[in-house]
């Protein structure tokens, strides 16, 4: 089977035909009866996820964004690590197939393949019209157990003993994000700066290390119906996951859960489906929740929501760059740097109750 005569464009990040001749070279059994096709699921604001359509079952590509990359984001082989030692958890993780580094590959970055797994985003209000109040609320209450369930597993007994350096974690974050903010600066941000400054004046002690995933909350989650209600099926998205302190994990869902309430947002920007009107709980019953399953006392988290409101507006920030350099894939960018402050101004209101 020859791809190069079906004489299909290369995607932006990814040559199908290139990866078909690749894989007929190394791994044939991966391929199916007719030539491979794929579409851009979700690009340019993360890494790069492409559906892969014709193999011998359907199969998931991610790769680092193009261009402006920062040196410590889109690691893809922690990514691929992780979920191989997830597999068979009680957190659902896609089956890992393969980890290529090989730019005759038809693709010029790392990259892995994972299957596709049944299930979709639940991204937008529209997205609840399937669901009643009571299994928005129920699949709510199952996004915070899983993540006690992840923050309870031993990264031991899943050979992730050395994923990461829990000591000294929290400096380390917010000096990891002041690296990515300073690789990104094209402007200046005044209320940035001054979140950096007095989140590294109140670091608090850490209370509990384990696996966190980094970047937790439902739109990186894959929803199937099981008998008409709604059901997690996969957990996705894990290029920043190490270990580290447990709160920080809680502190990212709270910051998005609430990311449309937050003064200065402007209004249509923000995707999210999360609205009590909807049936969604609190965020504060699902700490309780999450803490009723992990068997821990969950503490204040403004600190923690502040460290996410910087994580977010430099992650934000950096795809305002690369949008500013036509570096971005597909559509929304021209208004993400809109966001930058608002949700930087968010974090040193957070801090304020410390």
């Amino acid at each position: 089977m020859d791809a190069s005569s079906a004489g299909r464009r290369p995607l932006p990040g990814l040559d199908v035909v290139a990866l078909q001749n690749w894989l007929l070279e190394n791994q044939p059994e991966l391929l199916g009866a007719v030539p491979l096709s794929a579409s851009l699921i979700a690009g340019g604001r993360s890494n790069l996820t492409y559906a892969i359509r014709g193999a011998a079952e359907p199969l998931v590509l991610r790769r680092p964004p193009l261009g402006h990359v920062q040196s410590t984001a889109h690691d893809m082989a922690r990514e691929f690590r992780v979920i191989s030692a997830l597999r068979g958890s009680r957190v659902p993780v896609p089956r890992a197939i393969r980890l290529v580094d090989d730019p005759t590959s038809g693709v010029d970055a790392p990259f892995y393949l994972m299957e596709r797994v049944t299930g979709r985003t639940i991204l937008t209000r529209s997205d609840n019209a399937a669901y009643t109040p009571s299994q928005l609320r129920e699949l709510s209450l199952d996004l915070a157990r899983t993540l006690a369930n992840l923050h309870s597993i031993d990264p031991a007994d899943v050979g992730l003993a050395d994923f990461g350096r829990p000591d000294g974690f929290l400096v380390r974050q917010v000096d990891r994000w002041g690296r990515q903010y300073d690789g990104s600066r094209n402007r200046d941000l005044p209320e940035l700066d001054a979140l950096q400054a007095e989140l590294h004046e109140r670091i608090p002690e850490t209370r509990r290390s384990s696996i966190v995933h980094g970047d937790y909350r439902l739109d990186n989650a894959l929803v199937r119906d099981i008998a008409g209600a709604p059901s997690i099926s996969a957990i996705l998205d894990w290029e920043m996951a190490t270990l580290g302190d447990s709160l920080t994990d809680l502190g990212l869902l709270g910051l998005y859960w609430n990311l449309n309430d937050l003064d200065g947002v402007p209004p249509g920007i923000v995707a999210t489906s999360v609205t009590e009107l909807d049936g969604y709980p609190s965020f504060e019953q699902l700490v309780d929740e999450y803490s009723a399953v992990a068997d821990v006392e969950v503490p204040e988290l403004p600190w923690y929501l502040a460290l996410a409101a910087f994580k977010l507006s430099v992650i934000l920030e950096g795809i305002h760059y690369r949008f500013k350099a036509g570096q971005t894939v597909g559509e929304g960018f021209d208004q993400i740097g809109a966001l930058v402050t608002p949700i930087a101004r968010a974090g040193r209101h957070y801090l304020a109750r410390v």
